[in-house]
């Protein structure tokens, strides 16, 4: 009961609850090719259509990313993942975290104690009859995932992100 209580705090729609949830859940790298706004320098604020970045984006990603929809717990490709490196939006490329202040915290996302300032946004969201705070990419408002106060120190905030809506870039690629 726990458990389900607190899988709820992050959990809001479901892509598609008839399918079983897949484990690629992140654009590959090559798709970057056919997406005009990507740039992991770039941070100008984008202006986009969703009916546009629908034609760009896989259709996981758009649901999550632009309808924020959210991927099955512990099924996102970043959930147990430990590589020192960047996190960027895999909508537009705008750097959102860093890997050390990634933490497990066994919710079935990625969990972060602290966002790049100048890369997220946050939004109430009132939906699910549950009050929460959206956290959005700053540059292309696609949704992310939720921030909580529940986190550990230095911060005491958790972000809960969506692997979907992350792309990583390890050090040793740099």
């Amino acid at each position: 009961m726990i458990m389900t209580l607190f899988l709820q705090q992050c959990a809001q729609k479901k892509v598609d609850l008839t399918k079983q949830p897949t484990q690629q859940t992140k654009m590959e790298d090559n798709t970057h090719a056919n997406n005009p706004y990507y740039s992991r320098t770039d941070r100008t604020k984008l202006h986009v259509s969703n009916e546009e970045w629908k034609k760009i984006l896989s259709p996981e990603v758009y649901a999550i990313a632009r309808e924020a929809n959210t991927e099955y717990p512990f099924t996102g490709k970043y959930n147990e993942f430990d590589e020192l490196g960047e996190y960027y939006c895999a909508v537009c490329g705008n750097h959102l975290f860093r890997s050390d202040s990634k933490f497990a915290s066994t919710c079935g996302w990625p969990s972060f104690f602290e966002a790049d300032k100048e890369g997220v946004i946050y939004k109430r969201d009132s939906s699910h009859g549950m009050e929460r705070t959206e956290v959005l990419c700053k540059r292309c408002d696609s949704h992310l995932g939720h921030v909580f106060n529940d986190g550990p120190p230095p911060t005491g905030t958790r972000y809960c992100m969506n692997s979907a809506s992350l792309d990583f870039v390890a050090d040793s690629k740099k």
